[in-house]
């Protein structure tokens, strides 16, 4: 089932331009500094832009991608996000009776993982922001022949959907650099894990070896873009995806955003050089 949540705050609202003055007598709007606003909320890969534009930007690039997005972990991973995700179930160990909620996972990878790991009597909510992903997940999901077990969900990873404390796990996998307020997406992660449920979060990260750190840079600066001109028709799409993952913390400065939204036992666990990271908390 795809459940549409829609949200107040949802894009098809007008904008003003920021690029526009405010019309004489009206009130300066203020700064995202002003406003306490989080750090990445006024960044779309290297530009910056008003955080009331920034998600139906990332919604417009996956929209574009969506059918494609296999095809784009390949290519910025070079096949080996297969493998990252074979580790994070591992970490997970699913059983039966558990739920899991994947958040920014509109394509059922992994929650499909999670499910075959199980072995049957689990559940998977898999919620993502953006209609187009999710229609190709659930596409994927009649064609694998899984028609129960998960549940299809239309929403914002910083406002959920679902019930506080009524998932045993919660992943997000490549997504939580795309949201536009980490710490937002943090506090709703937390507040739909039941006490002493389980936090992962996978998504590329700070590379640790100097020479490979070089040769990504290159390979993500210089082919990536062109890949996905030659392979998606999309140039522009890639090359967000290459700057958002440069703007996103560090390993350390994930750990503490992350117990600072009320996860203990907070750690991570470095993937091929760090190219990528697997994060984890508990729910206390």
């Amino acid at each position: 089932m795809v459940r549409i949540m829609a949200d107040e705050a949802s894009p098809g609202a007008p904008m003003r331009d920021p690029s526009v003055p405010p019309a004489s007598g009206a009130t300066r709007p203020s700064t995202p500094s002003e406003r306490g606003e989080a750090p990445e909320a006024r960044w779309f890969g290297f530009r910056e832009v008003d955080p009331n534009a920034k998600a139906p930007m990332v919604r417009q690039v996956f929209d574009s991608v969506a059918t494609n997005y296999d095809l784009m972990n390949d290519l910025m991973s070079g096949g080996v996000h297969r493998l990252w995700k074979s580790t994070l179930i591992e970490m997970i160990r699913p059983r039966p009776g558990m739920t899991l909620l994947d958040v920014a996972g509109g394509t059922g990878d992994i929650s499909f993982r999670f499910l075959d790991a199980a072995g049957g009597g689990a559940n998977a909510f898999v919620c993502d922001i953006n209609e187009q992903m999710i229609l190709v997940g659930r596409d994927r999901a009649i064609d694998r022949g899984v028609l129960d077990g998960v549940d299809w969900i239309v929403g914002d990873a910083e406002k959920v959907p679902l019930k506080s404390r009524s998932v045993d796990v919660y992943t997000i996998a490549f997504g939580l650099r795309n949201v536009t307020r980490i710490d937002s997406a943090l506090a709703e992660a937390r507040r739909v894990l039941k006490p002493g449920g389980r936090f992962f979060c996978l998504e590329f990260s700070r590379v640790v070896l100097p020479v490979l750190r070089d040769i990504y840079d290159q390979y993500s600066f210089t082919v990536l873009p062109r890949l996905g001109q030659m392979v998606a028709g999309d140039r522009e799409a890639y090359q967000y995806l290459v700057e958002s993952i440069r703007q996103f913390p560090d390993q350390e400065s994930l750990v503490g955003r992350i117990e600072a939204a009320g996860f203990g036992q907070v750690r991570y666990r470095n993937l091929t050089g760090g190219v990528a990271a697997i994060h984890s908390g508990w729910r206390l």
